[in-house]
């Protein structure tokens, strides 16, 4: 029988700031993860904290104060923890962060705008699970105008790479000598799902910036600077995960 205060070993690793439950999943199943002296490789298996030790590459997990930065993430800076190639990462941008945190979902390397990291594993869990659809939104500025019929087909999708690609909504904005600002909502995100978008219609993206993740916005936080997440904010997205969750 389950303990009163046993939960799943891969939530509470990831309630430690080690990681998305996900990726907790792989240290489990990679023999990396020990609980009490036998290593665990079963997913599911669960787990009392306050009642048995549980260790990691070596390591002693225990559970962290719960933080949550904002990030406005510049260009040329990747989203993972390490990279063999050297090249900048988010985390690089935090050194003076006081915990050990992880970025909820990924922009890619040109692309820059609102990163939430975090080490709340729950919160992190909630926002990239598909089936609740947090609205992301974004600013891209492309070569040419967007046709009517194209920007239909976006909204009804676009089939690529064996994922259908769409967006809930897209407005034209400013035009330049250089091109056009669209806004552009995406219930889900995809790899590359914007450029890839993009690149089926053949328009070239000169810059791509995220604004928005649910009711968290970007607002004036420059370019490379973070700040933590106020708890007014964090509370209304709490919220809004919440209704999701229940409709």
């Amino acid at each position: 029988m389950a303990q009163k205060d046993s939960i799943r070993l891969q939530k509470h690793l990831a309630d430690c700031g080690l990681g998305s439950r996900r990726f907790c999943e792989t240290l489990i199943t990679a023999g990396r993860v020990s609980v009490d002296g036998k290593t665990v490789t079963e997913l599911g298996s669960k787990v009392d904290p306050t009642a048995q030790k549980i260790v990691c590459n070596g390591k002693t997990v225990a559970k962290e104060p719960t933080v949550t930065y904002l990030l406005n993430k510049p260009p040329k800076v990747i989203c993972t923890s390490d990279d063999p190639q050297g090249r900048t990462t988010v985390l690089d941008l935090l050194e003076e962060c006081p915990a050990r945190v992880y970025t909820v979902g990924r922009l890619d390397f040109m692309s820059e705008g609102l990163i939430i990291v975090t080490n709340d594993g729950t919160l992190a869990h909630a926002l990239m699970h598909p089936r609740h659809h947090i609205e992301k939104v974004y600013k891209v500025w492309i070569d040419t105008p967007i046709g009517y019929h194209q920007l239909q087909k976006m909204t009804r999708g676009i089939p690529n790479q064996g994922e259908t690609l769409r967006v809930l909504d897209i407005d034209e904005g400013k035009h330049t000598r250089t091109g056009v600002e669209y806004t552009i909502t995406l219930g889900e995100g995809k790899n590359r799902h914007i450029r890839r978008l993009m690149e089926h219609f053949e328009k070239k993206v000169f810059r791509l910036m995220r604004i928005s993740i649910g009711s968290i916005r970007l607002d004036d936080l420059k370019i490379g600077e973070w700040r933590p997440a106020k708890p007014a904010e964090l509370k209304i997205l709490r919220k809004s995960i919440a209704e999701k969750k229940e409709s």
